[in-house]
């Protein structure tokens, strides 16, 4: 039995393992997983046959931690807010909420709520938008830290565009963005880092967007921002940055698409626009529930992965429904078949472990290997799917809209749930 708070260094079950060069998994029906005093895996494979480790969690299967490629913590309390369209909800719904964070109360209350429902969804691993306004942020970390998720969190960039309490201005959000730098990235043993953030181009000046580059080329950091989710929002980019060739091409002339950076929705890219992606080696973060809710499309899932673009999938709360990343998988199963995108159980769960991993550049965690992190899950299945074979197990865990949060939650070898 695994108790709150303690050091694992055993884990017997069934587990699944990703493969490290593409979406397949494979499952072993009686496996046995050691950990070190660090937290780390010394070794993944069969439980021998006079295992004296008991199973640890029967009825569950185990597998990484669940990484959440883009996920707002301002907007945890606001799921579920129906007000319209893209641009319409971000000012019905998102500003005025996000603007209560300027009370800590407030913002250490969203939070706590914010962290816990990570945890009880097993995200160990997530990529996170803060707040605009650097002391909520700056609690963010310091509550990451002490819950220990890993997690990579960016001060949201907005100075222009936005309702003034929440209207950063530029020299202040780069002032406080170094101080973030300097504080928390790479807290540790990198288990927290800084993500350059800007919110999407409409909200941020050409000022503040080169200045945003600058220091992601400094310190060496990735950087996070949206992208081509809403035709309207594409229209208005268009209207705003004339000199530009496309949407993408405004990212790329202020040194913020490059390898080390994530392109949330990607919705609205021609195949030009996808060759780009692959040739800058950007990554995505495919958010499919978001963009059901918005009712701003389904991004064409065969298109980066045929050019080799590392995908990772985003809960997108509060636009996406549910901090689960297995809801996440169900609803980009919806988006391939409404695109007549062949896709597979399979697949989803990889890319909502080890291709996640991939996509926001976490080698160490993802896969369940000898030598990267022990963040783990546990997770419920019904007792006949084993029985059915790996298939049944995978669809069991990527489509059941009514599954129950996880079992056990593990970040370094450390039990969290």
């Amino acid at each position: 039995m695994l108790r709150l708070g303690e050091r694992c260094t055993a884990v017997r079950g069934p587990l699944i393992c990703p493969a490290a060069d593409g979406p397949r998994l494979t499952l072993i029906e009686d496996g046995l997983i050691t950990l070190d005093a660090a937290g780390h895996i010394n070794s993944v494979g069969p439980a021998p046959a006079d295992c004296a480790e008991p199973v640890t969690a029967p009825g569950a299967v185990w597998l990484p931690g669940f990484v959440d490629t883009h996920v707002h913590q301002p907007q945890t309390r606001i799921i579920g807010s129906g007000t319209g369209p893209l641009l319409a909800w971000l000012e019905r719904s998102v500003f005025p909420e996000e603007a209560r964070l300027a009370d800590p109360e407030y913002a250490a209350e969203v939070t706590d709520e914010f962290i816990d429902a990570l945890i009880a969804h097993g995200t160990t691993t997530s990529v996170v938008y803060g707040s605009s306004l650097p002391p909520a942020t700056d609690a963010l970390f310091a509550a990451l830290a002490e819950a220990g998720l890993r997690a990579d969190v960016g001060l949201t960039l907005m100075d222009q565009g936005c309702p003034p309490p929440v209207c950063v201005p530029d020299a202040v959000a780069q002032a406080a963005s170094e101080a973030l730098v300097e504080r928390w990235h790479g807290h540790d043993g990198d288990r927290l880092r800084f993500v350059i953030t800007p919110r999407f181009a409409l909200s941020c000046s050409r000022a503040q967007m080169r200045a945003a580059g600058d220091l992601a080329e400094k310190h060496g950091l990735w950087v996070q921002t949206h992208i081509a989710e809403n035709a309207a929002e594409l229209k208005a980019v268009a209207q705003a940055f004339p000199e530009a060739r496309d949407y993408l091409a405004v990212y790329a002339d202020h040194g913020l698409a490059g390898p080390r950076t994530i392109l949330a929705h990607c919705i609205w890219f021609d195949d030009a626009a996808w060759d780009r992606v692959a040739d800058l080696g950007c990554t995505v973060s495919h958010c499919p529930d978001s963009n059901f809710f918005l009712g701003s499309g389904a991004m064409d899932l065969a298109a980066p992965t045929a050019r080799g673009v590392r995908v990772g999938l985003g809960s997108d709360v509060g636009a996406g429904r549910s901090f689960s990343m297995r809801q996440a998988a169900a609803s980009a199963w919806d988006a391939a078949r409404v695109r007549g995108v062949a896709v597979s159980a399979e697949a989803l769960l990889w890319h909502a472990t080890a291709g996640g991993a991939a996509a926001c550049g976490r080698p160490e965690v993802g896969r369940l290997a000898a030598g990267l992190a022990g963040d783990l899950v546990a997770v419920d299945v019904p007792h006949y799917t084993l029985e059915r074979g790996p298939k049944a197990v995978y669809e069991a865990l990527a489509f059941r809209r009514d599954a129950e949060p996880v079992r056990h939650t593990v970040v370094q070898g450390r039990v969290l749930r």
